[in-house]
């Protein structure tokens, strides 16, 4: 007999979760997640779990150590409650970017976030555009990684644009740059750059051609924008017609948005992954894509044993 579906929802990206249950056809699933005047996490399951097949929605997006809490704590009271499954759904999965030994004395953080994932409970782990893919490895459980690469991919098809080029910003995304290219029909070109310190880099040269065309910059996040602003300024320079971006993550932190809004950017295509404040998401070269049907087609089909893989196919 299969187990009852049920989706719960933590303070990250509650609207997500909210258009993901209206495509499954679920009422989201009722507790109480708050927090004490000192900042501690608190949460009560207000409905009964016991046995059933549970999927918590929470990207560990800015604040980040909040959220992270927030979906450890709420993991740990679903097992004590008797869960029979559960499945963190991480559209974004903060710390992403410490998956390695950079520089001598630092720690993995990706790898810490999934030993404290493990250790609260979680059965399996739904992920969208890891920012390394190596982090699946990272686990001892079942990881589905999804692309948020169809919806992307519709939207660009969408614009109609002609002498298109796809542009990884860095040899690092080349694969998924590729991978757009293909479905698209496109040019494939490189931005060779080389990064100084966090957040900060440098861009060196353009590896293809660009003169007269439409390019498209294609990365998993953006952040503080100085990489895609400098990757438009040198795609500008080579003779390229338009700059357009898209990125699955859009955290725009720091000067993220008062660089986007000196740059010559035609427009940028984000995913609803991390949720966007009003003035950031009332940008008007912002186009902000909802991943909510993809994530919800990827939970119905873990629930019901069917491939994940055949999303991408």
């Amino acid at each position: 007999m299969k187990s009852e579906l049920k989706v719960f929802s933590g303070n990250g990206n509650p609207r997500l979760a909210e258009a993901i249950c209206r495509y499954l056809r679920l009422p989201l699933g009722q507790w109480k997640l708050s927090q004490f005047k000192d900042g501690e996490v608190y949460c009560q399951i207000l409905e009964n779990v016991r046995g059933t097949d549970v999927f918590v929605i929470q990207p560990t997006c800015p604040p980040v150590n909040e959220a992270l809490m927030e979906l450890l704590i709420a993991v740990d009271a679903l097992k004590r409650s008797s869960a029979a499954r559960i499945t963190a759904v991480i559209p974004y999965y903060g710390y992403a970017r410490q998956d390695r030994k950079d520089k001598p004395r630092v720690p993995i953080s990706a790898k810490l976030v999934a030993d404290l994932l493990q250790a609260a409970g979680v059965n399996r782990v739904l992920a969208m555009d890891l920012h390394a893919p190596a982090i699946q490895g990272f686990f001892d459980v079942p990881v589905d990684h999804l692309l948020a690469a169809p919806v992307m991919l519709e939207w660009i098809e969408q614009q109609r644009y002609k002498n298109l080029t796809i542009v990884s910003p860095d040899a690092g995304g080349v694969e998924r740059a590729r991978f757009h290219a293909k479905r698209l029909g496109a040019d494939l070109a490189i931005i060779d750059k080389r990064r100084i310190e966090a957040n900060v880099a440098e861009t060196m040269n353009v590896i293809g051609e660009v003169s007269g065309r439409t390019c498209v910059i294609v990365d998993d996040l953006i952040d503080t924008a100085g990489t895609f602003v400098g990757s438009i300024d040198a795609l500008k320079k080579k003779g390229a017609e338009a700059v357009l971006g898209c990125f699955s993550h859009a955290v725009l932190s720091g000067p993220a948005m008062e660089r986007l809004a000196k740059a010559d950017l035609e427009v940028m295509a984000v995913t609803d992954t991390i949720p966007l404040p009003e003035d950031k998401a009332s940008f008007s070269k912002i186009k902000v894509l909802s991943v909510a049907n993809l994530l919800g087609e990827a939970i119905a089909r873990i629930h019901s044993s069917s491939s994940v893989s055949s999303l991408f196919v």
